[in-house]
């Protein structure tokens, strides 16, 4: 197994040892089971992580829903690769620890690139001419294997190609700064960058589409981030605990703000919420004591706001 997940030993113990002492009911009650995660495992934080990410994604439940063990494995594969972005390893570690706690047999299957999605179409931007003809861009995936080589850079500056930032790439490297996403990139994946307390600032191309749920999570030196137009959501603590970010510019593409995305962000003071907003999740803004809502009246972000006592203003 790859030295990103070098505790599998210790963690499917662990897991084991949940089933065993609380029944496999569990596997019914996500919650409960990624709350007894902490108490279990304390000292395995990325791997911790890791498998909370996926319980929370039904994993466990579309595996045991299919009855055919080995085909159970392999969509299980496809669907952390595919629809997850996780990295093969990412994905194998999960597999090895979850059919061992089922009492599955397993045989690893480590693969050098995920499968491949379907080609992405890359067209002109709207109001340009383009004679061209378009041109289908293979999915590419920028793996935490292929981050390896930078784990002690200050400044990185990922290659042109790469359409997806994979699970966990650049997680906890402590010595990252800044660093350059390519123009071809469309996805950043689940705490891609997420434990980076040096990474003060991230330059996102006009080409992302997707921020997957806590990509920058604890990044405590990012002072300033503009999403580009085309996101359309914010998911749950993708800038949790980044407490010396104070500047963050959101595109009217945004139509919602996921649980706990900016929990714990104490330096962020003015943030404009676009009216195209239509659902803010739980403790979105717990812990930001100096936070100002800019909106529009009647909008939905001003209702919000009213009604959990957060500070606004009313813009024209």
């Amino acid at each position: 197994m790859n030295s990103q997940f070098e505790n599998i030993d210790e963690v499917k113990e662990a897991l084991k040892k949940i089933v065993n002492e609380h029944g496999v009911e569990l596997f019914k009650d996500s919650k409960r089971f990624t709350g007894l995660l902490n108490d279990y495992m304390p000292e395995y934080e990325k791997e911790r992580r890791l498998i909370r990410n996926v319980i929370n994604n039904n994993v466990i439940t579309q595996m045991l829903e299919e009855p055919d063990q080995k085909l159970s494995v392999v969509k299980a594969r496809e669907y952390m690769l595919n629809d997850m972005f996780l990295s093969a390893t990412a994905a194998e570690f999960v597999l090895d620890c979850f059919t061992y706690m089922f009492g599955w047999p397993f045989t690893p299957e480590i693969k050098t690139e995920p499968v491949q999605a379907a080609p992405v179409r890359e067209t002109a931007p709207s109001g340009k001419n383009n004679s061209e003809p378009e041109k289908e861009i293979k999915q590419k995936p920028f793996r935490p294997f292929d981050a390896i080589k930078y784990k002690l850079f200050s400044n990185v500056k990922i290659s042109e190609g790469y359409t997806v930032i994979n699970s966990f790439a650049f997680d906890s490297y402590g010595f990252l700064k800044t660093v350059k996403i390519p123009s071809t990139c469309k996805v950043i994946g689940e705490y891609a960058f997420s434990e980076c307390k040096k990474l003060r600032e991230v330059t996102l191309p006009d080409t992302l589409r997707v921020i997957q749920k806590g990509a920058f999570s604890s990044c405590s030196s990012l002072e300033r981030v503009e999403i580009p137009w085309g996101v359309t959501a914010i998911e749950e603590g993708t800038f949790s605990f980044c407490t010396n970010l104070e500047d963050i510019i959101i595109p009217a593409t945004v139509s919602s703000i996921g649980d706990e995305a900016f929990q714990g962000c104490e330096t962020l003071r003015d943030v404009m919420l676009p009216e195209t907003i239509k659902f803010i999740g739980n403790n979105v803004f717990d812990f930001c004591p100096a936070i100002t809502i800019q909106c529009r009246e009647n909008s939905y972000v001003h209702k919000f706001c009213m009604t959990n006592g957060i500070h606004f203003e009313i813009v024209k």
